[in-house]
């Protein structure tokens, strides 16, 4: 229970509670809902777990923008069929990552969002963005990092099973200047049977992306997450 005596005691406790997302407003405290942009290239089923997270209110969120570097992404589909607002970021020939990036950050930067997601983003960000964003870009690997790092799609499916892993399953981490690298948020295991192609495995792994993806956001929402060195912790 929270006592409140004075003005004082008012802002001693919005003070506390901002990083959790509640503040106060016209004498009465409240829930700010968490903005959320999502990068996505492909299917956006990672995107659609998201949304459909959102609708169950298993998460106070809501996804701001989707912006996607390919034209025909399904994910701009989804994202207009629940009125979200998607936006098609083409390469422009010759350009540089990092001119890219900025551009894609002029955008984002409109949007004033708490955590960008890359859900199957496949494009490797340049240096520049993420020093931008620091601790606020998250991403999703079908494997269990540090192994199989840099590997996606069906190539780290295939690679987990021709090394004989017996275990495998995905990474929620933050997204710093290394290619799948940054601090661990959440894992998700996932057994890699002995008659498993890399299609079946990566069904079943797809299955426990959609859980850890919103398990990281919520966690990052709620303001349970600190990191310490490499090390995420969770309050």
């Amino acid at each position: 229970m929270i006592e409140i005596v004075g003005a004082e005691d008012v802002d001693r406790v919005a003070d506390s509670l901002k990083n959790i997302g509640i503040y106060y407003q016209d004498g009465s405290f409240k829930r700010r809902v968490f903005k959320i942009v999502v990068l996505v290239s492909g299917r956006g089923t990672n995107l659609q777990a998201i949304i459909d997270a959102i609708k169950n209110r298993e998460l106070n969120a809501r996804i701001v923008a989707v912006i996607s570097n390919k034209k025909k992404a399904y994910a701009l589909k989804r994202a207009e069929k629940n009125g979200i607002e998607a936006i098609y970021l083409p390469a422009k020939k010759g350009e540089s990552r990092e001119d890219y990036d900025k551009r894609l950050a002029q955008i984002i930067d409109e949007k004033e969002p708490d955590l960008i997601v890359l859900a199957g983003f496949m494009r490797i960000l340049s240096p520049w963005f993420v020093r931008k964003y620091p601790n606020k870009i998250i991403n999703i690997h079908p494997a269990l990092l540090p192994s199989f790092a840099g590997l996606y799609g069906e190539n780290v499916h295939r690679a987990v099973i021709e090394y004989g892993c017996k275990v495998s399953g995905c990474t929620v981490h933050f997204v710093d200047e290394e290619v799948d690298h940054g601090p661990i948020i959440v894992q998700k295991c996932v057994e890699v049977k002995d008659d498993d192609t890399p299609q079946s495995l990566a069904s079943r792994i797809l299955e426990r992306e959609h859980e850890a993806l919103v398990e990281a956001i919520r966690l990052i929402s709620e303001g349970r997450v600190k990191i310490v060195g490499r090390r995420v912790i969770i309050s």
